[in-house]
């Protein structure tokens, strides 16, 4: 994967916003039911991308595979150190103690993941479900000065909207929303995720990550006006992430690839440190 050169040069203090490691399963176990069959991502062989591609700043992110034993992450964050990363836990809130989450704070833990399968269908009710949890997970983060971190599917991000917009701490979307790029920015949950991201709503922030997730076509042709879309609504709560190792699309694309992407999207370098070093900064806490 690093036999690509990337398209443009990282500007200083870029971060990848959002990545997964994986340890050998002896040691990390997985838990329950898996949704896809995990590597053994190691932090050595992503820090040898982070090198290629001139990344200096992290944000780790719990994978599913793991459920709430976070251990493996921040394994790897205690070694990069908080000065240079942050991470996203899973948690049950019921379980998890204020000394804990003291702890994960000090290594520089900042918030926290609500994590739906992507390729969950519609389903009635399961935004009603998700309410209170969604409220008391907010609650939590409220008082750790952390934010919330979605994984969910295009069509559940358009039912939660309400409760989205009336968030009042910091929370993010990954995947430009999952929203299906086959049906173009024009589509109907689309339209109201811009409106939103667009009116103001300064909690909001969209991780330009996995864009083989929401793509069909050669090259993810069909993801750029998304892409495009959101940049042009709000450069400002912008961040990209690399999802490394890409998990079960590993086979069909490449880490350096879709780095340049954004060079493609984004083609001022000023937009592009907006989004690699700025925003990020702003989010995360990163110091100058």
């Amino acid at each position: 994967m690093l036999d690509v050169a990337p398209s443009f040069p990282a500007p200083a203090d870029a971060c990848d916003s959002h990545f997964h490691v994986f340890g050998p399963p002896e040691h990390y176990p997985y838990a329950g039911e898996l949704r896809y069959a995990p590597p053994v991502a190691p932090l050595d062989e992503y820090m040898a991308l982070a090198r290629h591609l001139n990344l200096t700043r992290f944000v780790f992110v719990q994978p599913s595979a793991y459920g709430t034993d976070n251990r493996c992450m921040l394994d790897a964050m205690r070694q990069v150190g908080i000065h240079r990363c942050r991470g996203i836990v899973d948690l049950d809130e019921s379980r998890t103690d204020p000394e804990t989450l003291a702890a994960w704070h000090a290594l520089g833990v900042r918030g926290i993941r609500v994590n739906v399968s992507p390729v969950r269908k519609p389903e009635p009710g399961l935004a009603e479900a998700l309410r209170p949890r969604i409220r008391r997970l907010a609650a939590l983060a409220a008082d750790l000065s952390w934010h919330l971190d979605f994984l969910i599917p295009g069509w559940l991000v358009r039912e939660l909207l309400p409760d989205l917009r009336a968030l009042e701490i910091d929370f993010t979307l990954a995947h430009l929303g999952l929203f299906p790029a086959r049906d173009g920015a024009d589509q109907p949950g689309f339209r109201e995720f811009l409106a939103l991201l667009g009116s103001g709503a300064r909690h909001c922030f969209v991780k330009l990550t996995g864009v083989y997730r929401i793509s069909s076509a050669p090259d993810f042709a069909d993801a750029a006006p998304l892409a495009r879309a959101l940049i042009e609504a709000a450069p400002d709560r912008l961040i990209w992430g690399s999802d490394f190792p890409h998990l079960s699309f590993a086979d069909k694309v490449g880490s350096v690839a879709l780095f340049n992407l954004l060079g493609d999207w984004a083609p001022s370098p000023a937009l592009r440190r907006q989004i690699l070093v700025e925003n990020p900064a702003a989010l995360f806490g990163f110091a100058d």
